[in-house]
């Protein structure tokens, strides 16, 4: 600060004799008011220090994100459910990045294809997860395949989501038939593997969904992917001790053959058909077509073709040397699901019930 004249040298003096007898809050408003240059400078200089921290947070998170593991050519990798979309794609896409892919198929047809579209060094096999006797022949194979390298990579990729739709629509049965699938088929694989993971101190990568985060829709689908999540946080925080990764894959929405608009209509006109004549009262006679519109309209406006955007996530979480706990895929996970899922519960039903149909009796 400059001092022009003879009366403001006077009064800057006066405050310099008394400033150290003053009380603290006194001397910050005193210094505040006589030196605003020097509080803009610290304020300044306290921003360009934020900045410079968060520029090297990103830095070393970009750094640490980018490594890779050594030895891509000697792993082995398991991915089930190849037939078609996620499965395929990340199988073939594995091969080309150099892993020994073990290619799980549902139907002999899906395998040929595969086979057909890969290297001589991505092996396939038959895998049905509901079938206790299929998984054990899956693991006598790939213990053969493996030796004593043990697994690296376990993908649990296979799942339906068929039927789906109202609560009140479905049947025991049909619970049943979408969790055997998708989440206790997920679990016995993933134990019966785990002994080949933990000698290879691998990956286990399991695909749940972004509607493990917010349940939109009835039926089995969104209660497996609640319990894929539950059941690979429990599972990383077991096996972190023997040094085994467990990541979980939060897709969107992709055009898959899991969001094929003509099975989902179809399994809803026939539950639609075989509902009581109060419950069809009560929905009213509009309902099905309503619902099947939104089910199109929300394909058409949030689904993705770029299965690659999936699939890069299962490639960085086997090959990356420091995977993700979470990955969500597409642009309706990343800027519209997850944020929806940490909002307050009613905030989460009201935006569910506007995109939904209204009942008859609503």
């Amino acid at each position: 600060m400059i001092i022009q004249s003879k009366s403001e040298k006077s009064i800057w003096n006066c405050f310099v004799h008394h400033h150290r007898t003053m009380p603290m809050f006194i001397q910050h408003s005193f210094t505040r008011v006589l030196h605003p240059q020097v509080f803009f400078c610290a304020d300044l200089l306290c921003c360009c220090w934020s900045l410079a921290v968060l520029a090297l947070v990103a830095a070393v998170w970009f750094f640490r994100d980018s490594r890779q593991i050594t030895g891509i050519h000697e792993k082995h990798v398991l991915v089930t459910g190849c037939d078609s979309g996620f499965g395929h794609l990340a199988a073939r896409q594995l091969d080309r990045r150099g892993f020994h892919v073990l290619a799980a198929c549902l139907t002999e047809p899906g395998a040929s294809r595969l086979r057909a579209s890969a290297s001589p060094r991505l092996k396939t096999l038959l895998l049905n997860v509901t079938d206790s006797a299929s998984i054990d022949r899956a693991l006598e194979r790939v213990r053969s395949e493996t030796g004593e390298r043990g697994l690296w990579g376990l993908v649990n990729n296979a799942g339906i989501s068929v039927p789906i739709g109202p609560m009140e629509w479905m049947q025991l049965e049909d619970f049943k038939k979408v969790l055997d699938v998708n989440l206790i088929g997920l679990i016995e694989v993933t134990l019966k593997f785990l002994p080949l993971l933990k000698k290879a101190r691998g990956r286990v990568v399991n695909v749940a969904s972004i509607l493990g985060r917010v349940s939109l829709i009835g039926g089995g689908y969104c209660l497996s992917k609640y319990g894929v999540e539950a059941f690979s946080d429990s599972l990383r925080r077991d096996m972190m001790h023997f040094g085994v990764n467990v990541s979980i894959i939060e897709p969107g929405f992709f055009k898959t053959q899991v969001t094929d608009l003509s099975l989902i209509e179809d399994d809803l006109k026939k539950r639609w058909s075989n509902l009581p004549a109060e419950v069809w009262r009560a929905y009213g006679d509009s309902y099905l077509q309503d619902y099947i519109k939104v089910q199109e309209f929300s394909m058409k406006i949030l689904a993705s073709s770029d299965l690659s955007k999936v699939t890069s996530c299962m490639q960085h979480a086997l090959s990356a040397r420091y995977p993700q706990t979470r990955y969500s895929a597409g642009w309706d996970a990343k800027f519209f699901w997850i944020p929806l899922s940490y909002l307050p519960t009613c905030i989460a039903d009201m935006v569910t019930n506007i995109l939904m149909p209204s009942t008859k009796e609503s």
